[in-house]
């Protein structure tokens, strides 16, 4: 049996099923319609006080019914898949799609020519599956992380850590006779870290998470979470705040790449645009920044936590360069807005799980390397910040105003890091700042932290940087 007939026989349906169901989707008109049913376990193991003492699994099981009619969406989700219960969420989707006063004219179904049941390559081929994971497999590595995190610094009072790990099967078919499959793992591994000195007390955490499988899960990951938590976390207590100001700004690379995921990136995404609220709305094909950076979303970095085979509706994945040499070649597509603008689907129609409809969202964000070193770009700032930890942030997409929390950094002064800093606050705008980078390192890293994206739902992402300077942010600090 094929790995398709195989999630068929999950989901307890036949071809003639899937068919039917899309015809009575699109009983009331319509000019698109697909299914989406997900099965997916979801596994926690923590850590505290240095005993593993709290575990959990969830289950998830459903699937929903989207049409598409002009620019009308009727969506409707069941989370039981009988033919009856399925029915009924057909009839509803195709029903509040028909009844609308939607503008009935840009949904082409003629526009894509995909292949049925696609044929590819895993980017996440799973040697030792979750699914037959035991715990007792899984405790081990977690008690050598509170030991080590334990044993590096005597200042250590409390370490908190956590395994989790995820399953989801997935199958999709639509009324274009594309039918595929996808076996979706993932897993991360977090650790925080407590210290206190002299009645101070400090924390710092670090997490890797990726698409892959028990194989991942290694000494040498522990030990490089152990180590990074404790270098965080330790750096902290020498750290002062700096004064604010406006200032340059120096990016450190991997991390920062929060600030392009955000402040940037969800400005590419079609929808944005499409509805005229992304500054980037008139910008397609313009001059946006310097031409040493070109952007990158990509869905096909092998075992990446932001990839996909393929996205939530049906769309093999692919690497979409959306600034290339400095100008906006592309937005980010879900079927939807590739209509709209008349261009090929980029795979970035995305949904939290099947009871959501899909959304153009980010895989994994990231510039590509400049012609700079990370030293000469320290090396040209006189006086300015070196911001290498990012936490949360805040973003306006129709301005592209934004703040971020920088956990932790360096002063520059004259060219050379000197004095600790953390607790800042980076203050700009976000089409200004990509256009105020004036110089791009040759260092891009993709950070591999446990990032995720909400935009009404949420999705696993990732995103990475090289070394960039931005010519002036505002620096929030100590007046």
């Amino acid at each position: 049996m094929t790995e398709t007939g195989k999630m068929m026989a999950l989901f307890g349906v036949s071809t003639e099923d899937l068919q039917f169901l899309i015809k009575t989707a699109l009983s009331e008109g319509g000019d698109f319609a697909d299914l989406y049913f997900e099965y997916s376990t979801a596994n926690e193991l923590s850590l505290r006080d240095s005993e593993v003492n709290s575990t959990g699994t969830h289950i998830d099981y459903g699937m929903g019914v989207r049409v598409l009619y002009g620019d009308q969406t009727g969506y409707a989700y069941t989370e039981v898949t009988t033919m009856e219960e399925m029915i009924k969420a057909a009839k509803v989707a195709s029903k509040i799609a028909s009844h609308s006063n939607a503008n009935k004219s840009f949904i082409n179904p003629g526009l894509y020519n995909l292949q049925e049941n696609p044929g590819y390559l895993s980017l996440y081929r799973v040697k030792e599956n979750w699914e037959t994971t035991a715990i007792s497999q899984k405790i081990p590595y977690l008690k050598e992380l509170n030991d080590l995190i334990f044993e590096a610094d005597s200042r250590v009072n409390k370490v908190m850590a956590r395994i989790s790990d995820s399953n989801s099967s997935i199958l999709y078919y639509n009324s274009e006779g594309t039918l595929a499959s996808d076996v979706r793992p993932m897993f991360s591994l977090v650790a925080t870290c407590i210290m206190e000195k002299n009645g101070r007390v400090e924390n710092g955490s670090s997490s890797r998470s990726f698409r892959a499988g028990f194989e991942f899960l290694t000494k040498e990951l522990v030990k490089e979470i152990a180590q990074d938590v404790v270098k965080r976390t330790s750096f902290l207590f020498e750290a002062v705040q700096p004064k604010g100001g406006e200032m340059p700004v120096v990016m450190g690379s991997g991390s920062s790449g929060i600030l392009l995921h955000e402040a940037i990136g969800h400005a590419f995404e079609a929808d944005f645009n499409r509805q005229g609220t992304s500054i980037f709305a008139d910008k397609l094909g313009k001059t946006i920044c310097s031409k040493d950076i070109s952007v990158v979303d990509d869905g096909t970095i092998p075992f990446n936590r932001g990839s996909i085979n393929f996205d939530d509706e049906g769309i093999p994945s692919q690497k979409t360069y959306m600034v290339t040499q400095g100008v906006l070649t592309s937005y980010l597509h879900d079927r939807i807005s590739a209509s709209y603008y008349k261009t090929p689907p980029t795979g970035n129609g995305r949904r939290e799980s099947f009871r959501y409809m899909p959304l153009p969202r980010m895989r994994a964000t990231y510039m590509e390397n400049g012609n700079s070193t990370e030293s000469d770009i320290i090396a040209s700032v006189k006086r300015g910040i070196f911001a290498d930890n990012f936490s949360n942030g805040q973003v306006q997409i129709g301005a592209g105003d934004f703040t971020f929390f920088v956990k932790s950094g360096y002063l520059i002064e004259n060219g050379k890091l000197t004095t600790p800093v953390k607790d800042i606050n980076i203050i700009g705008n976000g089409p200004e700042a990509l256009a105020d980078i004036v110089a791009v390192a040759n260092n891009s890293r993709v950070d591999n932290s446990t990032w995720t994206c909400g935009k009404e739902q949420y999705c696993a992402v990732s995103c990475g940087m090289p070394s960039v300077l931005v010519k002036k942010l505002t620096v929030g600090g100590i007046d």
